[in-house]
């Protein structure tokens, strides 16, 4: 395969030029700088015309929810997989909240099976407690014998400090990745919604900064006591902004993400009592948002992922009694470049950074994702910078359509998606 005629955009080789990438045997074989020239036998090879558009290595979602096992009528691996590869997306890391919890070896292999069929990479996360109970240890060194990537007890927060303590030490000793859920469940008190202005006006229960930055700060500091790899998930206060940047300046081994409906809008764009804006953490205050953009600016933030959590239709239909949670994977791209590339707030190579390598560097796999280099599995996005289009939720190929972007215009699409050397998303093809 030869994709000529692009914009080569790789952060790992510091490159943001045109060129052409050869692709062989599912791997990048070179990428040849300049304007396209044909070489002999490249009339044999297949040809992507990329001109006028971004190429860079396959995305990296490193939180999506997929429902399955026991919720596959909001999402199934097949499905989610579907919407992944429409955003650019190559490789997604599947949190373990599911019905049964990923909480043991035999769930976690039959997901892992079943993957192996799919047109992109999913990794699986392990719960750290038994049916994330928050008083039983999962066996960490056999869940990461059997290839969880990470653990994680994402919906919730491992409440017990002496068992968290426990866990963070077991998984430090089988070289593994700590993703926290920031949230004090006893702080949050039934709230729906960012404690503030509109929440007071909409007479609904209110969820306060503090219920994130005081687990943040918590698993921080007991993560570098324990000596684990910890990740922040889906950030959203200015707290958790200030906090990275303290621990970038101890050192410690902490990163965190920041999810694009956390930097582009804020509880002040919650139109009234829908349920497609709820989601947790909440939409927090303006003031957050910029906190959170200049983390992303400055590098205290590591990350963007989407937090992708499909509900069905009658379950948002309750406003603020819905469930939390939204999708993402098939805007995330484009409000990215929308927000902060476009605006020049962000650089392309920082977009790419922010949701391919950091993302790759982050679960280990940076030796041969989210890098174009020669050698490096053949996962590809191309992306169209001038391309307008609508958010029309019915075209999505997720199964959930619960999105507060629904009409809005965006710039930048992903036109092709190409995993493992293979075409698994073309614009316009169902």
């Amino acid at each position: 395969m030869i994709i000529r005629n692009g914009i080569i955009v790789d952060p790992s080789q510091k490159l943001e030029e045109p060129g052409t990438v050869y692709i062989r045997d599912n791997r990048v074989e070179r990428i040849v700088a300049g304007r396209y020239q044909p070489e002999a036998g490249d009339e044999k090879e297949e040809v992507i015309d990329a001109a006028g558009c971004y190429v860079f290595p396959g995305l990296i979602d490193l939180h999506v929810h997929f429902r399955d096992p026991g919720q596959t009528h909001k999402e199934d691996i097949e499905s989610g997989a579907a919407a992944a590869a429409a955003g650019g997306v190559t490789t997604v890391c599947a949190m373990p909240n599911t019905s049964p919890t990923v909480d043991n070896v035999e769930t976690l292999n039959d997901i892992l099976r079943r993957a192996k069929e799919l047109p992109i990479r999913v990794e699986q996360l392990s719960a750290i407690t038994v049916g994330e109970n928050n008083q039983e240890l999962v066996d960490i060194a056999e869940m990461k014998k059997a290839g969880a990537i990470a653990f994680s007890e994402d919906g919730k927060s491992v409440m017990n400090t002496a068992l968290f303590r426990e866990a963070l030490s077991k998984i430090a000793e089988c070289g593994g990745v700590v993703m926290s859920h920031c949230e004090d469940r006893d702080l949050v008190a039934g709230g729906v919604i960012n404690a503030g202005e509109k929440q007071r006006k909409l007479g609904l229960p209110g969820i306060t900064n503090a219920v994130e930055d005081v687990i943040a700060a918590r698993d921080i500091f007991m993560a570098a006591e324990q000596g684990v790899q910890l990740h922040l998930c889906h950030c959203s206060t200015r707290g958790s902004v200030e906090l990275m940047r303290m621990a970038k300046r101890m050192g410690l081994n902490v990163t965190a993400e920041v999810c694009p409906h956390h930097f582009t809008l804020s509880d002040a764009d919650i139109p009234g009592n829908e349920g497609n804006y709820k989601m947790n953490p909440p939409l927090r205050s303006e003031e957050d948002v910029q906190a959170l953009i200049e983390g992303l600016r400055d590098g205290s933030m590591d990350v963007i992922s989407t937090d992708h959590a499909p509900h069905t239709e009658e379950e948002k239909s309750k406003g603020f009694s819905s469930p939390f949670g939204i999708v993402g994977l098939e805007t995330s791209a484009a409000l990215t470049f929308t927000a902060l590339v476009g605006p020049g707030l962000i650089s392309m190579s920082d977009m790419v950074r922010l949701m391919s390598t950091r993302p790759a560097e982050i679960i280990h796999v940076d030796h041969e994702r989210g890098t174009l280099k020669p050698g490096a599995l053949a996962d590809v996005t191309i992306f169209d910078p001038g391309r307008q289009w609508i958010v029309e939720p019915e075209k999505f190929r997720s199964r959930g359509r619960n999105t507060p972007y629904a009409g809005k215009l965006l710039l930048g699409k992903t036109v092709t998606t190409i995993c493992n050397g293979k075409i698994v998303y073309q614009e316009g093809e169902r």
